[in-house]
């Protein structure tokens, strides 16, 4: 068990930010500290050098100066030695050359000859383990021999400093290497504190306890945005469990009306002996209640099918015209036998890509519900218009029947809802409630929308806009502008 948590922590995302952040920070560091390192080795030779170039001029000075005045090698050589004395700290030495490279006297702090070859440059060089930094110049002035300066400085004051640095820096990074672990892991779990609230308020969510949501900071980061994602996609869940248990409670109820019809039916007519004729009625009714929950169960799967996004669409170019007519053909003989003018409006001849079955299904549907909720002697006006602007076709259906309640209209499209039962005509059989849901459903999986638009007395026009094609398959042009007759 120990050694399982022990993974667990070694896999979490808060030791990787921390052994992340330890590198990285190590790292910096290191590279930092060896930068500060060699700059000042820099500046630290830099300002040697500056120093040997000001004491070889000074050197170069005091030569032609003493040669033209006392013309003697031993009085130069004893200024040169009281100036190698006040710099004795600095370990500096002198040397004095003639044009031959031959040395005409150095100080006594002054390293091995044959270490020094004739063509020496200004450089560093380590003479018996000891480093010196060497400047060298000639003399060449009139009247005067050809004179080499040659003048250098121990290294070792700044070898010192350097490497006094170097055990701060060292201890810095040591310190460094204590703290960014620990720094890092605190750091890192606060960064990780959102996540885990979100672990553990997604562990105790369950199917019935859907009001937890994640707490929102205030920051407006990266976790916040995660938070606020994750909370409005526990609302759409929630949201959609509710319908789900609100659509599994309606079917049933749907599904049991008409199978406690046909069982006490049934039961009555097994009390006693019928006739042939009644037995007959019986097996008529049943086959009726039979085809209402094949036809309540095929709407139920249709949505089902939505739902789970599988929807099958066989889309093909389909002349939504002729798909309309087709319609109105055969809902004008129910029209007329209940007094409504069925007609057409505006028309004009479009297609669109999709399936034709399913789109069928959509127009019979708005259409029988026009006629079905419109009284006798109104009418129902089928209009189909090229929109150019959205580049869609415009299916619309509309009634001059009493209308949709502003209570009522943002439900209509709502599974197993049923309106004002003021709009149901009498004696005429009730809905399930799905017709429009299967519309809504269908249109969507197209990629069109369908609209509803409904005031009391005014009647309903439902509205479908559909991506037409880009042209009319059968015409070979684009249809014409909205508003203009067929």
């Amino acid at each position: 068990m120990r050694f399982r948590r022990l993974k667990d922590v070694f896999r979490s995302l808060r030791f990787r930010l921390t052994l992340w952040n330890t590198a990285v920070v190590l790292l910096t560091v290191v590279c930092t500290l060896i930068g500060v390192r060699e700059a000042l080795r820099f500046a630290l030779r830099h300002e040697i050098d500056q120093l040997l170039r000001e004491d070889a001029l000074e050197v170069e000075l005091a030569v032609e100066q003493m040669y033209h005045s006392i013309d003697s090698i031993e009085a130069i050589s004893a200024e040169m030695e009281r100036k190698v004395a006040a710099h004795v700290q600095r370990g500096m030495f002198v040397e004095l050359l003639d044009e031959n490279d031959h040395v005409l006297w150095s100080s006594e702090n002054t390293p091995s000859e044959q270490v020094f070859a004739a063509d020496l440059r200004d450089g560093t060089m380590t003479i018996d383990g000891s480093r010196y930094r060497v400047v060298q110049s000639q003399i060449e002035r009139p009247g005067l021999p050809a004179f080499t300066v040659r003048v250098g400085s121990s290294m070792a004051s700044a070898d010192e400093d350097i490497a006094k640095v170097t055990q701060v820096m060292t201890a810095v990074a040591l310190l460094i290497m204590l703290i960014a672990p620990l720094g890092g892991f605190w750091l890192s779990g606060r960064a990780t504190h959102p996540l885990a609230q979100i672990i553990h308020t997604a562990d105790r969510l369950r199917p019935r306890r859907m009001e937890e949501r994640l707490p929102i900071r205030g920051t407006g980061d990266e976790l916040d945005q995660l938070s606020t994602t994750i909370n409005r996609f526990l609302d759409l869940l929630a949201d959609y469990l509710d319908r789900n248990r609100e659509f599994v409670a309606n079917a049933a109820h749907e599904l049991r009306s008409p199978l406690a019809a046909i069982q006490s039916s049934v039961e009555v007519t097994l009390n006693s002996d019928r006739s042939i004729e009644e037995y007959k009625d019986l097996l008529s009714d049943i086959v009726d209640e039979c085809s209402s929950l094949g036809s309540l169960v095929n709407q139920l799967l249709l949505l089902a099918e939505s739902d789970a996004g599988s929807m099958q669409i066989d889309a093909k170019a389909v002349a939504l015209d002729r798909l309309s007519k087709h319609s109105v053909d055969m809902f004008r003989g129910a029209a007329e036998e209940r007094g409504v003018d069925l007609r057409f409006g505006k028309f004009q001849p479009l297609s669109v890509h999709g399936d034709a079955q399913r789109l069928q299904q959509v127009v019979n549907n708005l259409i029988d519900n026009a006629v079905k909720f419109t009284p006798s002697g109104g009418s129902v006006t089928v209009d189909l218009q090229y929109d150019r602007e959205l580049q869609r076709a415009v299916l619309s259906v509309h009634d001059t029947g009493q209308g949709i309640s502003p209570l009522d209209l943002p439900h209509v499209f709502e599974r197993f809802y049923r309106g004002d039962k003021s709009r149901h005509r009498e004696n005429q059989p009730g809905g399930t409630g799905l017709g429009l849901s299967i519309c809504q459903s269908i249109v969507q999986a197209h990629g069109g929308k369908i609209e509803i638009q409904s005031a009391p007395g005014d009647g309903t026009t439902a509205t479908v806009r559909l991506p037409s094609a880009p042209q009319d398959a059968r015409l070979g042009h684009a249809p014409t502008l909205i508003g203009t007759p067929a």
